[in-house]
């Protein structure tokens, strides 16, 4: 069986004006991974979304892995959901950066209290309630993910992969393969760690979900390189 490796992109830059490049964490932690990846994995592809933070994530990993990692691959279907509008629908304040960086502020650690607003936020998009604010729904945003998750396979025919994506894709990912309902996906959405790999092994029809969320690597190098936002 061959395998799909999904890794979640390097720590982007949260708090900066340009959320989607990653942060000096964010670059370390792709390198460390391509040097475990060296010497044990060699993809016949690898794919990304359109994101610049997975681009650069795929450009860390190169660098740590050395000569040999082929080109990234577009394909906008691993793109991550459009986050800034699912806070914006919870916080319309929020659609206002200014504000959402003054509000932040006031919390004594403004990144805790900017995720809890978001689970928050993304449990309001996946409850259904409210599809017609959102250009994507939940269940549009999984029919893309699924679709792209295909095609990859098909084009990869029976060769490893690497894929650079974000944690909600690998989260739909994961509750496909596992039958998962939509409130145990958005519990591993939560737990994701940057640069972590989910491995998928494919044989024909066949896809099973052998590891997720391993972040070893990081552990193993500098256990202060373990995030998850």
């Amino acid at each position: 069986m061959a395998t799909i490796y999904l890794v979640r992109h390097g720590q982007a830059s949260f708090g900066k004006e340009n959320y989607d490049q990653l942060s000096a964490t964010g670059w370390e932690q792709g390198q460390v991974l391509g040097r475990w990846l060296a010497g044990k994995v060699e993809p016949v592809a690898v794919f990304g979304g359109d994101l610049e933070r997975h681009r650069e994530t795929v450009e860390a990993i190169g660098t740590g892995y050395g000569p040999g990692l082929p080109d990234m691959q577009v394909v906008p279907g691993f793109n991550e959901f459009d986050h800034i509008t699912v806070v914006a629908r919870y916080r319309p304040e929020w659609s206002d950066r200014a504000v959402m960086a003054r509000d932040l502020k006031a919390f004594p650690k403004p990144a805790r209290a900017f995720q809890e607003a978001f689970v928050q936020a993304v449990r309001r998009w996946v409850s259904g309630e409210f599809d017609h604010e959102y250009d994507e729904s939940w269940p549009d945003f999984k029919a893309r993910v699924l679709v792209a998750f295909e095609e990859m396979i098909d084009y990869a025919d029976g060769g490893d992969v690497l894929v650079a994506t974000s944690a909600g894709p690998i989260s739909v990912i994961a509750q496909h393969l596992l039958g998962l309902d939509d409130a145990k996906a958005l519990g591993l959405n939560e737990v994701i760690a940057n640069t972590s790999t989910t491995r998928v092994l494919y044989s024909g029809p066949r896809r099973s979900l052998a590891v997720f969320n391993n972040y070893s690597h990081l552990e193993a190098d500098n256990p202060a390189l373990v995030t998850f936002r």
